[in-house]
């Protein structure tokens, strides 16, 4: 079980609180709509803008979150492939 949640109004002049939900949910902007996990904590954020997004129960699986390296550890990365490859050549 999923929640299919859509952003169905504008969320300009929404408080600090409100935006950062918004964010929180993977909302950037209006009509965006994002498949999440059907959790005690996605249904509270959703509460909190319930008058700025839509909500539906959908039988699919939220989709695993990707996991990204730090930027400073992708750089770490390229510089030391770099290198490798100067040493290389």
């Amino acid at each position: 079980m999923a929640l299919k949640v859509k952003l169905t109004k504008s969320f300009s002049g929404s408080s600090e609180d409100m935006l950062a939900t918004i964010k929180g949910l993977g909302l950037k902007k209006f009509g965006d709509e994002r498949l999440l996990k059907d959790t005690p904590a996605v249904r509270g954020m959703v509460f909190k803008v319930k008058h700025l997004v839509s909500l539906e129960t959908v039988s699919q699986e939220a989709p695993a979150p990707k996991r990204r390296k730090p930027r400073k550890i992708v750089a770490r990365d390229r510089a030391l492939e770099r290198l490798a490859a100067k040493a290389q050549a």
